[in-house]
């Protein structure tokens, strides 16, 4: 009964909310700026654009949809709806002959996560959802809201397809676990549907009913987060994986009009930035492993990712320092090694990667008001590359 009392507190909520026109991560006055200078014939911006629209035209040619139902397994529980991965770095152990358990080789990715097709199959519906958000929004072809909506309603909302809202069997280990805490990592980048959503809100191919249900189920994962045994263990985890924790209750907090919650989570982050980045700007956890520098620059956006997110419960933490620790300084220890200016000497057992460290240098110069980071990262996307998304949100 009280659970579904709460439920419908939520949705009167998300009724009289204004909350589901506000973007979490992209940020409006970005977007405007780059479609007026797209307008004005800007030939970088110009050029992504077409390359957006390119993208965005070849999905709704294909008109693939993404559902947990694909997969071939059977969860534990008997429910196809239920979400199922396994870890990425356990290994069967060649010592055992069925290989059970398995042992861990951290940063080594296992062939054998592909035979379950839930994680690949989220990643390109959060992808595809995003590139037609903003295809819509940058040209307001309504193609591309509409299927930017059936993504997002096959996924989350069609009784058939739809995801049940936990992650009870994410990142299981054959021989040991079937799901772990640290499984919640894997929905990390699902912000990026709900400002995807935010951007075809007004499209009448996103109707009232998907907006709430939306709403509602991004309510029950929360909750889910936020009360199970494998939810609470994530919020515990020392690393990235109590970031990204913090990453996705600020956003789902945010989003379904639960504003003490956001609020409180903001002050847990604080101490995470505490607990995590030194006071000269170095991560401990994320040098200790085998990727450090991935690891480094993924956490990195992670707080950068919270920083955002915080601004809409009025709180700065780009400039926030706690006993000299703070984001601002895990960037800036960044710098001379994004410059070569001094040698990567920690562990990384694969080339660097820059993706994400390309984005935080834009957004750092927005942030920190430097213009010098965005001439870094326009030498280093000139270098490595940089994709028509992070170009037109930056």
């Amino acid at each position: 009964m009280k659970y579904r009392i709460l439920n419908i507190l939520i949705l009167i909520l998300c009724i009289t909310s204004v909350v589901g026109t506000q973007l979490l991560v992209l940020d409006y006055r970005i977007l405007e700026r780059n479609r007026a200078k797209i307008k004005n014939n800007d030939p970088r911006l110009s050029k992504a654009l077409e390359q957006l629209v390119s993208r965005a035209d070849l999905l709704t040619a294909k008109r693939k949809v993404y559902s947990v139902m694909d997969k071939k397994q059977v969860p534990p529980s008997g429910d196809k709806h239920d979400y199922m991965s396994q870890a990425p770095y356990w290994w069967p152990d060649p010592a055992k002959p069925n290989g059970l358990p398995y042992i861990r080789r951290d940063g080594e990715r296992n062939p054998e996560l592909s035979k379950i097709s839930d994680a690949a199959a989220m990643d390109d519906m959060v992808s595809d959802t995003e590139t037609l958000g903003l295809a819509f929004y940058f040209t307001g072809e309504e193609r591309y809201a509409r299927w930017a909506s059936e993504l997002i309603m096959t996924w989350f909302l069609h009784e058939q397809k739809r995801q049940n809202p936990n992650l009870n069997f994410a990142q299981g280990i054959p021989g040991i676990s079937s799901g772990r805490g640290i499984g919640l990592i894997e929905t990390r980048d699902l912000y990026r549907v709900i400002d995807a959503a935010t951007l075809i809100d007004k499209n009448k191919w996103w109707s009232d009913d998907a907006r709430l249900g939306l709403k509602r189920w991004f309510a029950d994962y929360l909750k889910w987060m936020t009360t199970s045994a494998l939810g609470l263990d994530e919020a515990d985890e020392p690393n990235n994986h109590g970031t990204y924790y913090d990453v996705q209750v600020l956003a789902y907090a945010i989003y379904t009009g639960q504003r003490e919650l956001a609020r409180k989570q903001v002050e847990i982050s604080k101490g995470r930035i505490k607990s995590q980045i030194e006071p000269d700007g170095r991560q401990p956890h994320e040098l200790a492993r085998t990727l450090s520098w991935d690891y480094t620059s993924m956490n990195l956006f992670g707080f950068f990712t919270i920083a955002r997110l915080a601004e809409s419960t009025g709180t700065d933490l780009w400039n926030f320092e706690a006993d000299g620790r703070g984001i601002k300084k895990a960037f800036l220890w960044t710098v001379p090694f994004i410059r070569d200016e001094k040698k990567w000497t920690h562990q990384q057992i694969k080339e660097r990667k820059f993706g994400q460290t390309i984005s935080i240098l834009r957004t750092a110069s927005e942030k920190f008001g430097n213009a010098e980071y965005r001439s870094l990262a326009d030498k280093l996307a000139a270098d490595k590359g940089e994709g028509p998304v992070e170009i037109l949100t930056h």
